[in-house]
C-alpha cells in the first residue's frame, strides 16, 4: 500500500485506490492521472496483482501423534472492485499478516485430522481444503486466495529411517515376485515347446507310416495286375521240384510233366518204374 498526499497523482494499471476527504471515504480511484487538494484529500493505493506469500515451516501433530514439519506457499490478491478495495483498508489492518496466520492455524487443523501415511499422499486435498477455508474468511477482507501449494512434509528422522527400510523390503519382495513369475513363465514356455515338438514327431511318424502303407498298397496292386500269371507258373515249378526231390510219382500230361493231378487235371498216362 502507498499513500498519496500531493496535489497530482498517477495510478498504474495494476493499482486501485480510495480517496478520503477529511478522513472520510469520498470515492474510488481508477488507474490514470488525478488531482486532489492537499491536507483536505488523501489517496490510498492498493496493488491488485497476485501476491506470493510463504507459509512458514511449522511443527504439526498428525492424528496418530506423529510430529512433522510442514510449510507451503500461497497466491493472494485483493479484488479489483470498489467494495473489495474498501474492505482491504477498513476491515483488516494488515491483510498479508492476517492471511498467513490464518493459513498456519488451518494447516495444523488439516494435518491433525489425518494420519502420517494419509498426510504423505494428501498434499493436493489438504491444499484444496485450506484454500476453501481461507477464501471463506478472505472475502470479508476483500481478498481472493487463488492457489495454495504444500511444499514440505518432513517426518522425524527415525520415522524416515523406518519408512526407508519398509520401502526397501517392499522393493525386494516385488523383485522376488517378478523373478518367480519370470521363471514360471519360462517353464511354461519350455513345457509348451516340448509338447509341440512331441506332437510334431508324432505327426511325422504317422505320415511316414502312411507313406509306407501307400507304397505297399501300390506294390500289391502292381503285382496283382502284372505278375499274376508268372506267380502261377512259379507255384507249379515249386510243386514239381518238391515232387522230384521226394521221389514221388509224377503226372505226364499232354503239356508235359506237371503235378496237375494234385490240382484235379486228368492225366494222359502214368509211368514211373519201380
Amino acid at each position: 500500500m502507498r499513500t498519496i498526499r500531493g496535489p497530482l497523482y498517477t495510478l498504474k494499471p495494476h493499482e486501485r485506490g480510495i480517496q478520503e476527504t477529511l478522513g472520510k471515504y469520498s470515492g474510488f480511484v481508477m488507474p490514470g492521472l488525478g488531482l486532489q487538494i492537499p491536507i483536505v484529500h488523501l489517496v490510498r493505493v492498493r496493488d491488485i496483482r497476485e501476491h506470493t506469500m510463504d507459509i512458514p515451516p511449522q511443527a504439526v501433530i498428525t492424528k496418530d501423534n506423529v510430529e512433522i514439519m510442514v510449510d507451503g506457499v500461497m497466491w493472494v490478491r485483493p479484488a479489483s472492485n470498489e467494495e473489495s478495495i474498501k474492505r482491504t483498508f477498513y476491515n483488516i489492518d494488515n491483510w498479508k499478516r492476517a492471511v498467513i496466520q490464518l493459513a498456519m492455524t488451518n494447516l495444523r487443523q488439516e494435518f491433525g485430522d489425518l494420519t502420517l501415511d494419509e498426510s504423505l499422499v494428501a498434499r493436493e486435498r489438504i491444499a484444496q481444503n485450506l484454500e476453501a477455508v481461507l477464501n471463506a474468511f478472505a472475502e470479508e477482507w476483500g481478498l481472493k486466495v487463488s492457489k495454495i501449494e504444500i511444499m514440505l512434509i518432513d517426518p522425524p528422522d527415525d520415522i524416515k529411517r523406518a519408512m526407508h527400510k519398509q520401502k526397501t523390503a517392499e522393493q525386494e519382495r516385488r523383485a522376488m515376485r517378478l523373478l518367480a513369475t519370470g521363471e514360471y513363465e519360462a517353464a511354461e514356455q519350455q513345457k509348451l515347446a516340448i509338447i509341440q515338438r512331441a506332437e510334431g514327431e508324432r505327426e511325422a511318424a504317422i505320415k511316414v507310416a502312411e507313406g509306407k502303407a501307400q507304397a505297399i498298397k501300390l506294390v500289391n496292386e502292381a503285382a496283382q495286375q502284372y505278375f499274376r500269371g508268372n506267380a502261377q507258373v512259379l507255384k507249379q515249378m515249386e510243386m514239381t521240384e518238391t515232387a522230384l526231390r521226394d521221389n514221388a510219382k509224377i503226372v505226364i500230361t499232354e503239356e508235359g510233366i506237371s503235378p496237375t493231378l494234385l490240382l484235379g487235371s486228368l492225366p494222359v498216362s502214368i509211368s514211373q518204374p519201380e
